[in-house]
């Protein structure tokens, strides 16, 4: 999780506000002319004073309830899920009162970081509630459950996520995976009616702040009007498009091959519960069912790892796992120590959770944490010592590395330039995870031969690339649920609607609107935004070119690694000093010289694997 990127303060003009639900027609009347008179009478002196107001009051909440949401998310009871209800439900009373503060100072001509600021107030909230403290409380408490559901769920024969995504990565029996596909999805259906009054209690909040609804707040965060969001995300996806549809026609090709016409119908969607991925969203799993035939292999991490750390043998002690998971993560350290950045401080280390504990519930997905808004800098990961987490522990200190660069900024600056900047930084490293770079660390001693080179990117792009979609549309969905488009009797048909457009997967068997398959998928329960994973992707590719031309790389762009490089770490760094402080584009600017978002660097970096995909597809009957 990164850390709640909040916006709290004021209450000037909220106990007003909340004032007005118990007054009679004649007292509304009464304050709705002194607010009106309140907001012409403001200065920039005002604004001044409601600003610093409020980074005090959200530096006072942020570390109690990132302490609170720490502690929950390592030790799930119901007492833990109850004490972070409460601190959300502050968090949130707090930044509806700031938020609709903030407005009052629509209309004044201000300084650009007080301007900044004031924007970021009113956007500071994921899920505003309305001015009502009743609807505030419950849509804590509905929060609040719905992270208990996903954290705690297991399927009815008792498998939790971790071992039913096993099944899924391992096994190549349709009818296991399938089970175990279903099984997950037992967790979610319970949700619906709390996510459908969630749903209306936000919007509600929403309109309060000037939003047409929630989604339309959310898509305001990045620097442009909202349509205009809406429309470059389309933009980039259409830049991508046709390498994800060469994927997807090879893979679907080959699983024919592997299951039959009867499993996997060369006309059709692929069924989701084959690709390796609880949700179908990353395909390196199944890898060895698609590479590339006659092509020399690539590096297999897995083994390699489990050597290097040694945990190769048969029984693996829990403190033999967790000291092999801390010397991974010093490995994703050192490449950060190359680039110059200082080391993770001693509290990193001795306050992080590396391994799923063995006598708790904890909530297993990979996160980064910035409790302090300083140093205090933390991971929580039920690691496994294999090539995926390999790369997540690079991903998840790339947003550790990012919350420490911008310690220095002002409170509602400290977040990334868009959300899918924090997002990025690590995959940009993780980009440079090249053989070369395995074999200066030790990992292997020598490298693959270029002809390996259709093997690794078919590898990475069963990850990359076939995230991609999958990115785009789970954001798409929750825009439309909440602008009304897919109402709540249609959440599992809009679900899938949108898979089959987008991904081109489908169930294997029926879904009906008793299920809640959206659910199923940690980020909808957890309320986070999406759009950040697929701009990271994007950002990532952008990033790394950038890099690898300071580099002074002269060979293709997924061969580069700038290990140990400090140019580009010094002028990475800058770019994270910023935090938010200006705008996006300044930031990308920065990084890469450019004001624009561009896909053109994923394209330069697979285009080897796309010429050699558009030769096995050219008989093939591709799409859906």
């Amino acid at each position: 999780m990164m850390k709640i990127k909040s916006a709290v303060s004021s209450a000037v003009l909220f106990s007003a506000l909340l004032g007005l639900s118990a007054c009679s027609d004649d007292a509304d009347k009464q304050q709705t002319n002194e607010a009106q008179q309140t907001e012409a009478q403001v200065t920039v002196a005002d604004a001044e004073k409601f600003v610093a107001d409020a980074e005090k009051r959200l530096s006072e909440i942020s570390e109690y309830g990132a302490r609170i949401a720490w502690v929950n998310a390592n030790f799930v009871t119901h007492d833990t899920t109850q004490l972070n209800a409460k601190v959300g439900e502050e968090y949130t009373k707090l930044g509806v009162e700031l938020a609709n503060g903030a407005k009052q100072f629509n209309d004044l001509e201000l300084p650009y970081d007080l301007n900044r600021k004031l924007e970021m107030i009113k956007l500071g909230l994921t899920l505003p509630a309305p001015s009502d403290a009743d609807k505030t409380k419950k849509l804590a408490e509905i929060t609040s459950k719905l992270d208990s559901i996903y954290a705690t769920g297991k399927s009815p024969d008792g498998r939790n996520l971790g071992q039913l995504s096993e099944v899924l990565r391992t096994s190549r029996d349709p009818q296991e995976q399938l089970e175990a596909w279903l099984g997950w999805r037992t967790v979610s259906p319970e949700m619906r009616p709390l996510y459908q009054e969630m749903v209306e209690i936000a919007n509600e909040g929403s309109k309060e702040l000037g939003y047409k609804d929630t989604g339309a707040m959310w898509r305001s965060k990045y620097d442009m009007p909202a349509d205009d969001f809406a429309n470059e995300m389309d933009r980039l996806w259409g830049q991508v498009e046709p390498l994800y549809e060469a994927l997807h026609c090879h893979v679907r090709a080959e699983l024919n091959e592997e299951y039959g016409d009867e499993v996997v119908a060369l006309d059709k969607p692929i069924p989701a519960h084959l690709l390796g991925n609880m949700w179908a969203q990353q395909w390196g799993n199944i890898y060895d069912l698609v590479a590339p035939e006659g092509a020399t292999k690539g590096v297999d991490l897995d083994p390699i790892l489990r050597k290097h750390y040694g945990v190769d043998h048969e029984v693996v002690t829990y403190n033999e796992k967790e000291k092999a998971v801390k010397k991974m993560v010093k490995t994703a350290e050192n490449f950060f120590s190359s680039l110059g950045f200082a080391p993770l401080p001693d509290t990193f280390w001795e306050r992080s959770l590396f391994v799923k504990p063995r006598d708790r519930d904890v909530q297993c997905h990979a996160s980064a944490w910035d409790i302090d808004n300083q140093e205090d800098i933390r991971i929580k990961m039920c690691t496994e010592i294999n090539a995926e987490d390999f790369q997540t522990v690079h991903h998840e200190l790339g947003h550790n590395y990012y919350q420490r660069a911008y310690k220095d900024q002002p409170i509602l600056y400290k977040g990334s330039a868009n959300d899918g900047f924090h997002e990025a930084i690590g995959d940009t490293v993780a980009l440079s995870i090249t053989p070369a770079y395995l074999k200066q660390i030790g990992l292997i001693e020598e490298e693959p031969d270029a002809d390996a080179d259709i093997a690794l990117l078919m590898r990475s792009a069963m990850d990359k690339v076939a995230f991609l979609p999958f990115g785009l549309m789970v954001d798409k969905w929750r825009w439309q649920v909440f602008n009304g488009e897919v109402s709540a009797a249609d959440y599992n048909k809009g679900w899938w609607n949108l898979r089959t457009e987008y991904q081109g997967i489908a169930p294997a068997v029926e879904r009906s609107e008793v299920d809640f398959d959206p659910g199923a998928k940690y980020h909808i329960p957890g309320n986070t935004p999406y759009s950040r994973y697929f701009l990271a992707h994007i950002l990532q590719f952008q990033f790394f070119r950038d890099m690898c031309e300071m580099a002074g790389n002269e060979g293709p762009l997924h061969r580069c690694s700038f290990y140990g490089n400090k140019e580009v770490g010094a002028k990475l760094n800058a770019m994270l000093e910023m935090g938010s402080s200006r705008p996006w584009q300044d930031a990308l600017e920065a990084m890469t010289g450019q004001r624009e978002m561009d896909a053109t660097a994923v394209l330069e970096y697979y285009a080897p694997l796309k010429t050699w995909l558009d030769e096995q597809n050219k008989d093939r009957n591709c799409g859906w």
